[in-house]
Order: structure tokens, then C-alpha cells, then sequence
């Protein structure tokens, strides 16, 4: 458990319980909460850390009700979609999260909190049992029943579904109703990541039968008013929702603006009161103007280095340890990202996250370093090539950094910079040297399964190692929540030693708002609050 899932004493294993939500339910005071954090050694939790673990309530006593807000974010089109399982982009998570809910939430570590659910159990990691809240309804009334969940989730199974999360729901061997409030599911395989993969917005609960997406009927904190695709969305406030207190707000209206300097002028002219996706450059002109302010929130994204291991130069593990020795991490973050982010150690998991394995050397700049592996690689003079684009976020000015401390090194590097069109498909895992961007993952089950499996489809250094594969289907298999944590822990280790990305940093997302706007907190998956920011919000007069 992640140190905000406080487990019962009496609890069976595997029960997610969380005394914070208990808490929060019977209308405990700031003061009560702080006390019982205190109890159980968790004083130290950052406030963003409350906020979004219990939603607003930590942040002030009395949230302001009623008002409306305007939202821009960066994405709307065409295709935007009422149907949770095509989602594709920032604007249909949150749209999808005004509406729906899913059997679990993510919380400020990218764990998991009941929801829809009232518990999750299991003793083998592979056949779950959920019992699902009583008393939820549909915004037409009908209660939440089995039905619901078993449609939900086996809908995405089906090729005509066109589900975007189809390769996570492939593992889902059956689900069906169990009891009159139980459901069963069963994995093709051991799956302790089950309780946060179900928090994917993709796997959001819909009535039984549904197949018409002109209309959003769930469960969720606010009811669909309007919906025109790529021009609008607007939610009015569920008044039987079944979380006590939430939503704030009386309505919410989503609008898309692509253009980052248009979405900061909507803001600062008060034409909206939250954006998403702000770049560092933006933000000391948000901060510096009275009235609107800037939230980062620290995620795993990364933009790595990857040295692929295709035979020639870079297939040499020295080399490719020289390599890691010329980032110079701290000027990346102070030059390419003006001080947002995270340092990294070229480890895939990030800090915000419970995987994270804290004890690993931080790898420094050390050209000496590099110089001593390069020459143990023999590469001489010949001139080595790096591929850089301004799709791979900051790899551009990350390659200039590396061609500047190459001859302190004895390499002869040279920068090749191609377009973002493109890239993604033309150049990216396609040179011996080069970038990728990796947006954050919801476990570090997902993550390594895409990433660093030898099998994986976006295995972008080439790694193979079946010491790390088999770590991997091992950690998927361990209920016990410590055990897991140092599987994942020794993977990491394996991909800081030998897995042939550099991993400089992690990035944050910038979100920009108005002061009056409260209650905003980070959720490490995305901005927005991890796209669940609209039950939370409330506006100051």
C-alpha cells in the first residue's frame, strides 16, 4: 500500500481501505485529519499531496458552492468523443471524468482509491472480487448495478469497439456478476496492477447496453448540457452525487484552443479561468500578472537519450556509459526547462510515484568519466551523429548541451536536427543515436511492459535482457505490495546500469488560472489535476 492507503488492522490482504476517505465522509475536521495523518507518522505529506489524495476538503473548510468556470486546454477536434474507451487526448479525460466514473481512482502516488468499487480483493493477484458502492445512480436514475461494470469493461474486448485501451482489457479472461452488488473479474494472468490499470480513464463505468455516444449518461459529478465536438462541452452540477459535497461548481465549460500563446491570452483577459499545458516561458508572464498564478505538478515525463543497441559504436556498452557521463543534468533543467522538473538518474520511474527506488547513485557530469569509457570503446576521431527534433521535448538544446561537452570527452559529436513531422515515425528507434518522449504511465507495470520488456513495441534502445523480463512477469504476480516494491526496485537498477536510455529529467505539467479559482491539486499523471480536477474546484467571489 502507498503510505496515503492506510490498511485496516482487520482488513483481509489485498483490501483497499482508506482511512482518509473515511474521514472525509463523516465530515471530519482539517484539524481531525491532520491528527490521524500525524498518528500514523504521515505529517509530512505535501498539501498538494492532501488535496489530491481527499479532493478538496484538506484545502479549506468551507468551499465556496456554485459559480461557473471556462476551461481552454490545448486539444479539440473533430473526433472528440463522448465514449470513454476512444478517448485519445487531454480534452476527452477530462470531458470523460465530468461524466463517468470509474471502480477506482488514481491518487497523488498513482495509486489506487476505491471509487465505484467499495473494495478490491484478491488473494492471487488473478481473480479479482469487486464489491461496488450501494446507493450510486445514473444521471436518469437507475441505480449502479453488476450489469454495468461486466458491459463496461468486456465492451473493450471487442475489435468494433475501437477501444484505446483494447491491449490493457485483453488480459481480462471474464467478468461477470457474482452477487447482486459483486462482480468477479478474472485475468488471463497475475496482475497486482489491476486496482490502478482500472483508474484509466478509458475504463470509465457506463449503463449496460450503451452503444449511442450522442449523450453521456454515468455516474459522474456533473451531467452533459452540451456537447459540440471540437467547438464545446458543458456540464451542469449532479446534485445526487454520491460523493458527499462534490462538485462545487454549478456548471463547467470545456473549449479547446491549440495555440499556447491564444490559450494564455484567453486566461489573462479573463475569457477563462484555467489552462492546461503552459511551457516554462509562459509562466513568469501568468505569474507576474496580479489576479492568475501557475501550478506545477511534477510527472513521469521524459524526454531520454537513447543509444540503441544495433551492433556498431553504440551497441557498446562503454560508449553508451560515456554517453550518460555528458549530461549535464542540472543545466538541462535550468536551461531547457527554466527549473521545472525533476532531476533524474536514468531510471524510467519517477519520484511521485511509489515505485520509485530512491537508493540508486546519482550518475553526475563527468567528462572524465566519459572520456575514460570512450576510449575503452576505441572510437577515435570519426565523427558520431545524434538525431534531435523539437517533437522529442527539449531534445533539441539537450543535443546542443552534449555537442558542447563532447571534446572535453574526446567525442566528436554532431547534431543532426530533423523536423517534427514526421519524426515519430521516420526517425524515432531509428538511429544508432537519438530522442524520444515519453508521456507518463499510470504503473510501472505499464511503463516497463511498453518500454523495456525485450518483446516490447516501443523497446527503444533495443535492450534485451530476460533477467529483466522475468523480474517483470514476477512483479505482475506478488500480492504483497513490499515485495513488489523491490522487484521493481532491482528492475530499476538493472535499466540505470545497462538499459541504454538517458534519462536527464522528468518534466512537469503547467497549468494557469486564476487566483479566485481554488481547490486545484496535482494528480503526477497529467495536468488538470490528473484530468480529474472538475469535482474539486470552487470559485472565490
Amino acid at each position: 500500500m502507498n503510505q496515503e492507503n492506510l490498511q485496516h488492522a482487520d482488513a483481509p490482504a489485498g483490501t483497499y481501505v482508506t482511512e482518509l476517505e473515511r474521514l472525509t465522509r463523516r465530515g471530519a475536521s482539517r484539524r481531525e485529519v491532520l491528527r490521524a495523518l500525524a498518528a500514523a507518522g504521515m505529517a509530512s505529506i505535501t498539501g498538494a499531496g492532501l488535496l489530491a489524495a481527499s479532493g478538496a476538503a484538506f484545502a479549506q473548510e468551507k468551499p465556496k458552492q456554485g459559480g461557473k468556470i471556462r476551461v481552454a486546454t490545448q486539444s479539440a477536434s473533430a473526433a472528440d468523443t463522448l465514449d470513454p474507451a476512444k478517448g485519445a487526448l487531454g480534452t476527452d479525460y477530462v470531458r470523460a471524468n465530468m461524466f463517468y466514473n470509474g471502480l477506482t481512482e488514481l491518487d497523488s502516488h498513482l495509486g489506487a482509491k476505491m471509487a465505484l468499487a467499495e473494495s478490491l480483493e484478491s488473494k492471487d493477484a488473478t481473480v479479482w472480487i469487486v464489491k461496488l458502492r450501494s446507493g450510486v445512480q445514473f444521471h436518469d436514475g437507475k441505480s449502479l448495478a453488476p450489469a454495468d461494470v461486466v458491459y463496461s469493461l468486456m465492451r473493450h474486448k471487442d475489435p468494433a469497439t475501437a477501444s484505446k485501451a483494447k491491449t490493457l482489457a485483453d488480459q481480462f479472461k471474464e467478468v461477470k456478476a457474482t452477487g447482486p452488488n459483486e462482480v468477479t473479474i478474472t485475468l488471463e494472468g497475475a496482475n497486482a496492477d489491476l486496482p490502478v490499470i482500472l483508474a484509466t480513464s478509458h475504463f470509465l463505468i457506463i449503463k449496460d447496453g450503451t452503444t449511442d455516444f450522442k449523450t453521456a449518461v454515468g455516474t459522474g459529478p456533473f451531467k452533459l448540457k452540451d456537447f459540440s465536438p471540437g467547438v464545446r462541452t458543458v456540464g451542469v452540477k449532479n446534485e445526487k452525487y454520491w460523493k458527499p459535497g462534490l462538485p462545487h461548481l454549478d456548471e463547467v465549460e470545456l473549449i479547446g484552443i491549440g495555440d499556447e500563446s491564444a490559450r494564455v491570452n484567453a486566461l489573462l483577459s479573463g475569457d477563462v479561468q484555467l489552462i492546461n499545458a503552459i511551457s516554462p516561458r509562459s509562466t513568469g508572464r501568468i505569474k507576474g500578472t496580479p489576479g492568475f498564478t501557475v501550478l506545477e505538478t511534477k510527472t513521469g515525463q521524459y524526454t531520454d537519450l537513447i543509444v540503441r543497441d544495433d551492433g556498431g559504436i553504440s551497441g557498446n556498452e562503454d560508449f553508451r556509459r560515456g554517453m550518460f557521463y555528458l549530461m549535464d543534468r542540472e543545466q538541462i533543467r535550468r536551461a531547457v526547462f527554466q527549473g521545472f522538473g525533476t532531476i533524474a538518474n536514468d531510471q524510467p520511474i519517477d519520484p511521485t510515484n511509489k515505485y520509485y527506488m530512491p537508493g540508486i547513485p546519482q550518475r553526475p557530469y563527468d567528462p572524465e568519466k566519459a572520456k575514460f569509457y570512450f576510449q575503452k570503446a576505441k572510437i577515435g576521431s570519426a565523427p558520431v551523429q545524434i538525431f534531435a527534433s523539437p517533437a522529442a521535448d527539449g531534445s533539441v538544446e539537450m543535443a546542443v548541451l552534449l555537442q558542447q561537452a563532447a571534446p572535453a570527452a574526446g567525442l566528436n559529436l554532431q547534431v543532426t536536427r530533423v523536423p517534427a513531422d514526421g519524426y515519430w515515425s521516420n526517425h524515432w528507434m531509428k538511429h544508432p543515436l537519438g530522442f524520444g518522449n515519453i508521456n507518463a504511465r499510470p504503473s510501472a507495470d505499464v511503463l516497463f511492459t511498453q518500454f523495456f520488456k525485450s518483446d516490447a513495441p516501443w523497446n527503444e534502445a533495443n535492450w534485451k535482457s530476460p533477467k529483466f523480463d522475468q523480474m517483470l512477469l514476477a512483479a505482475r504476480g506478488e500480492p504483497d505490495d513490499a515485495k513488489r516494491k523491490q522487484i521493481y526496485g532491482d528492475m530499476q537498477v538493472l535499466v540505470h546500469e545497462n538499459g541504454g536510455v538517458g534519462i536527464p529529467m522528468f518534466q512537469s505539467s503547467i497549468d494557469g488560472y486564476t487566483t479566485k479559482l481554488k481547490g486545484l491539486g496535482s494528480i503526477p499523471l497529467a495536468g488538470l489535476m490528473g484530468f480529474m480536477f472538475a469535482e474539486h474546484v470552487w470559485l472565490e467571489s
